[in-house]
């Protein structure tokens, strides 16, 4: 396996967990499971990065969410936002648990911030299905 923790280690990590959670594509688990492999830094360690920065970037979604509604972006990605929005006003914050599922999480996060849902329930809805979403990779890989 190719030496990968100098050049990107956990910055790399934390920047790869935040971009796949924002309106771009991206793949963190890969990253994150060639990093336990190498054992250069404790899996609690890797976890609390990934999940702390994918939070983060599903919480830049969020904001997106907001401003479009406040006029300040474009409303909507397109008719995919439109289940996302339906799911959250009927399932609520716990739809949010979801939002690292790949295609479905931007969305669900867009509508959260669309319909102005609150900061910290939101954050720990956010971050409860990141957590467990990471921890479940790791528990795969090691």
């Amino acid at each position: 396996m190719p030496e990968i923790a100098p050049e990107w280690g956990l910055g790399g990590l934390a920047l790869s967990a935040f971009l796949s959670a924002t309106l771009l594509p991206g793949g963190s688990e890969v990253l994150l499971v060639l990093l336990a492999r190498q054992q250069d830094w404790a899996p609690g360690t890797l976890l609390w990065t990934a999940t702390l920065a994918n939070t983060l970037g599903g919480l830049s979604t969020y904001g997106l969410g907001r401003l479009a509604v406040a006029g300040r972006a474009p409303a909507g990605r397109g008719v995919a936002d439109v289940g996302a929005l339906a799911r959250v006003r009927r399932w609520g914050y716990p739809a949010l648990l979801f939002s690292w599922l790949p295609l479905v999480g931007d969305g669900l996060c867009l509508a959260a911030g669309w319909l102005r849902m609150r900061v910290p329930a939101t954050l720990l809805m956010l971050f409860a299905g990141k957590l467990a979403r990471y921890g479940a990779v790791l528990w795969l890989t090691i």
